[in-house]
């Protein structure tokens, strides 16, 4: 409920930069997340959206926090051990190691009381929580401590391709559901989702990984139990399901894409958004970065 607690949403731009990326294209893919965040309902005349690389707070904290966390930590965090396993650490960029700390100064800048996270990010939530502990000792009490929420039966989708990997934008397009798609192209990709051999709707993790992720998804879209979706299917087979996910999920993407277009066709209010919203965010921002400053000694 927007209404009941001040919440910021923000554009992780310079996340992004961990990888090339065409300038053009990120700019675009900018504006286009503060229009899907206006398009499910982000109000920004009550919440804040802002842009990260528009906030230089975040920048000078991240490199000031460095001085908190050590490089085992850094070490141990799960997206940079497996890329340099897969790699080598020796081609690593820097950004991939040291992101996790840009992303602890994203949350206490704001003195955020809770931070809705994946399974995958609840370790970048206690790093970030070490770091707290780490500075506030040694400097008094400065920034709070903040807390990981997770939504209730879906804190993680995976990959349509692949149930042992994460949907997301490093994997593979077509284990993956893009709010961009047409109709067809996502029933297809659902078509093709990867399963088992028995045939049976049942969810379990452990044991059937591939359809315990479907059944999640089709819970949270369809906004029912999933004990209840395994009875309607019970004996169905797979092509039934997973074509009827196929279409629940393209018709409720469906919906929201021309109220999509409306926001972005209009990039002169999209600015104007991005604007308050980096007013607001900076006020809040550059206050804790005095703080820090004046506690620290620096000018």
């Amino acid at each position: 409920n927007q209404e009941s607690q001040e919440s910021l949403f923000f554009v992780a731009n310079l996340h992004a930069s961990t990888v090339r990326m065409d300038p053009k294209v990120l700019h675009s893919l900018t504006l286009d997340t503060v229009a899907w965040l206006l398009t499910v309902g982000v109000n920004p005349d009550i919440s804040v959206i802002f842009v990260q690389s528009m906030i230089p707070a975040h920048s000078e904290i991240c490199w000031i926090l460095n001085n908190y966390t050590t490089m085992g930590e850094l070490g141990k965090m799960t997206q940079y051990k497996d890329k340099s396993q897969k790699l080598g650490n020796d081609g690593q960029f820097v950004g991939l190691f040291d992101y996790p700390v840009l992303m602890a100064g994203d949350i206490i800048l704001y003195d955020a009381d809770e931070v809705p996270v994946g399974d995958d990010q609840k370790q970048h939530v206690e790093l970030t929580r070490n770091i707290v502990n780490r500075f506030n000792n040694a400097h008094g009490e400065t920034f709070k401590m903040p807390a990981p929420t997770f939504a209730k039966d879906m804190s993680r989708i995976m990959s349509l391709s692949d149930p042992e990997s994460k949907m997301g934008k490093t994997e593979s397009p077509e284990g993956n559901v893009y709010l961009n798609e047409t109709r067809d192209q996502i029933i297809k990709k659902f078509k093709r989702a990867v399963t088992d051999s028995d045939n049976k709707v049942v969810f379990n993790k452990e044991e059937k990984p591939a359809i315990s992720n479907l059944l999640s998804i089709y819970s949270g879209f369809a906004d029912r139990s999933i004990p209840e979706i395994e009875k309607e299917y019970e004996g169905e087979g797979y092509g039934k399901f997973k074509t009827d996910l196929g279409e629940l999920v393209a018709d409720k993407i469906g919906e929201l894409q021309p109220e999509f277009q409306r926001f972005r066709s209009n990039e002169e209010e999209l600015m104007k958004v991005i604007s308050e919203g980096n007013s607001k965010a900076s006020a809040i921002a550059d206050a804790k970065v005095n703080e820090v400053k004046t506690k620290l000694g620096l000018l």
